[in-house]
């Protein structure tokens, strides 16, 4: 039976979807599509090997290449790729798959897009993330923007929105480009990726696909551990651009792979994904009604975790969870004098279900089981203002209305989230300085983690409340020919915070919501030396206190600075980064989220990696590095416990990888 076949979907969302894929007559946009997406995938497209990242926009909004190598080597998910961004960081599985945090925020408060579409993963412990069936060299962009400050993807985004985006192919005539890379490197490492775009001015196809491997890697100390994983994914665009104003395009995409985790009781034997989405763009059609937007997104994850694939176990078991994420989203743009406005409507659906086939006791065998269903229909509005040459004021506010349904207790829930934010900018006239000052507004609904996982307690479906937070964002940014700086801070107040907490051998555990208050901050430098030699910096650091019970909260990043140092001269580049991170002290003992707790303070380390690279041709460039040169044994403050399986004894962190050398080539045509 397909996929399709065993979800049944409502006339309303049935109805809604139709209506946000189909194309309106009458709408518009207002800038140029060809222009707007060359400028986005030429960030950071002069970088060699990156280092350090550093807003390519605002203090406020980052965006990076994704087609670019950077250091450390990134495993094939997304998490990894994030972790080069000041503020990010990660709990690590093993080798692979691990769940992003930004300011020490982590799950459904840092919202996760690929294609404007959202996928969720289904494992009731987070094994598979969001972030693990995106493979990141499949996109061309990838853009944060921080905190409540923006309303235009989604509810409850009180971390930051994440957005993996490709770029549209543009040809004048027919012809072809792309992208090829392939790595190697230490532990078995291989990965391939391709990327190839055929069209001329009426339309093209895309393809796209990778394929990632490694084996366990060892830590400074020579201790194996467990971490390999095996994964592929491929994707095909369709697009139809009948002038340069006008894009209709069909995609569809699949993956699979496996993963060994020495941090957890069973190992991920199958990752599958498959997708399917169907965008319509319109722009420069009107003086006023300036631009409209719409897609719809199907996203399915079919998750198996077992005992017996990737590990040797006397106990053999197995679980098969899914989750079908459908969604869609339609968006118009208006701009008169001074003013922009967008606004829109979007909507999701995802149910959550369980193949019984897998369970352990024959009587229980029922084939697929629905869990959990959720379902969101949301309106928005921004307007960006421009008050002077210098000054504009942007602002926003939606609406959304969320619920969830629980089949096993055939109970179900509603609430209406209000969200908005207001922020200041400004630049000086006579000096290259941007500042901004912005304060945002957000409820955020449970989500099927925190309402549905065993970890959550028998009461949390009916007990635990929304997230509502309220955040002030400042920051500035200077810029000219030599030097560049940036900094940017956050202060919060978080009513209903949605806490885990653990008893003895992970037995009685609980979500409850208390009270929080968040602060903390990014900056950075970089300065141009001479012709040839480029330094720069940057510093992130988060603190966060459960003001309901008067202790640190859980699961919060350390101090942590990253010092980088570029030589160019001609085809050769060569750079060094030094990542230095501080103890973390500010524990909550047997506290955390979802997937991870405290258990431990954590001691402070420094990590130096270096690379070079040569462009061989205009087209080809070849580049080496070794991650973790002086061979450092050492792990993350967000870490999970090993596994008894592997003979880790309780509460034991799980080191980071020890010394890695890694290559690349990489061919663009």
């Amino acid at each position: 039976m397909s996929t399709t076949q065993l979800f049944s979907i409502s006339p309303l969302t049935t109805a809604l979807a139709i209506a946000l894929a189909l194309p309106t007559s009458g709408m518009a946009a207002s800038e140029n599509y060809a222009k707007e997406t060359k400028e986005t995938h030429d960030v950071n497209d002069r970088e060699s090997v990156i280092i350090v990242t550093a807003p390519a926009i605002s203090p406020l909004e980052v965006a990076t290449s994704l087609k670019t190598p950077r250091q450390p080597v990134p495993a094939s998910d997304g998490s990894d790729y994030l972790k080069t961004i000041p503020g990010f960081s990660q709990i690590r599985n093993g080798g692979t798959n691990g769940d992003p945090v930004f300011r020490g925020m982590f799950g459904s408060r840092l919202r996760m897009l690929i294609d404007d579409g959202e996928i969720l993963g289904s494992c009731g412990g987070r094994m598979d993330a969001p972030s693990s069936y995106i493979s990141p060299e499949n996109y061309d962009v990838l853009s944060l923007v921080k905190g409540p400050q923006t309303v235009l993807w989604g509810p409850g985004n009180s971390a930051g929105t994440i957005r993996f985006e490709r770029t549209r192919p543009q040809f004048e005539q027919f012809g072809a480009q792309g992208n090829v890379s392939t790595v190697v490197g230490s532990n078995g490492r291989w990965d391939g990726n391709a990327d190839l775009s055929l069209g001329n001015e009426l339309g093209y196809i895309r393809m796209i696909g990778n394929k990632s491997r490694s084996n366990d890697y060892k830590d400074g100390d020579g201790h194996r551990v467990p971490s390999r994983w095996d994964k592929w994914n491929t994707d095909v665009a369709l697009g139809w651009t009948p002038d340069e104003n006008t894009l209709l395009e069909l995609n569809a995409g699949q993956g699979d792979g496996e993963a060994r985790y020495a941090t957890r009781m069973m190992d991920g034997s199958q990752f599958k994904r498959k997708s399917f989405g169907v965008r319509f763009e319109k722009y420069n059609i009107g003086e006023v009604f300036d631009k409209f937007e719409t897609n719809f997104y199907y996203n399915y994850t079919d998750h198996v975790m077992d005992t017996y694939s990737l590990r040797h176990s006397e106990h053999k078991m197995a679980s098969e969870p899914d989750r079908l994420t459908m969604g869609g989203r339609m968006i118009g743009t208006w701009i008169w004098e001074d003013f922009k406005l967008q606004s829109g409507v979007d909507m999701q659906t995802n149910t959550h279900r369980t193949n019984t086939d897998r369970a352990m006791k024959k009587e229980e065998r029922i084939g697929w089981r629905k869990n959990a269903r959720f379902s969101d229909y949301g309106v928005f509005s921004e307007l960006t203002w421009d008050a002077t040459e210098q000054s504009k004021v942007i602002g926003g506010a939606r609406l959304d209305r969320v619920a969830a349904y629980n089949y096993k207790a055939q109970q179900e829930r509603k609430d209406t989230l209000p969200a908005g934010f207001i922020r200041f900018e400004h630049n000086l006239k006579d000096i290259p300085v941007m500042f901004y000052a912005g304060v945002g507004y957000t409820e955020r609904f449970p989500d099927y983690w925190e309402l549905f996982s065993g970890k959550a307690g028998e009461d949390a479906f009916t007990n635990i409340k929304a997230e509502k937070t309220t955040q002030l964002d400042i920051g500035a940014q200077y810029n000219d020919q030599y030097l560049k700086g940036w900094v940017s801070a956050y202060v919060g107040k978080v009513n209903d915070f949605i806490l885990f907490r653990y008893g003895e051998k992970n037995r009685n555990n609980q979500a409850h919501n208390i009270d929080a208050t968040i602060m903390g901050g990014e900056m950075g430098v970089a300065y141009q030396l001479d012709d040839h030699w480029k330094t720069d910096a940057s510093l992130a650091y988060s603190w966060a206190q459960n003001t309901t019970n008067h202790r640190p909260l859980p699961q919060t990043p350390p101090l942590e600075a990253r010092f980088g140092l570029t030589w160019e001269h001609g085809d050769w580049t060569s750079s060094s980064l030094l990542r230095l991170v501080n103890s973390q002290h500010r524990v909550a003992i047997n506290e955390g989220n979802v997937v991870g707790k405290d258990f431990n303070s954590s001691k402070g380390f420094a990590i130096l990696s270096a690379n070079a690279a040569y462009k061989v041709t205009k087209n080809i460039q070849v580049s080496a590095g070794v991650d973790n040169i002086f061979n450092k044994t050492y792990s993350e403050h967000l870490n999970l416990a090993g596994n008894s399986g592997f003979g880790y004894s309780g509460n034991t962190q799980v080191n980071d990888p020890g010394r890695t050398y890694w290559a690349r080539v990489n061919v663009k045509f």
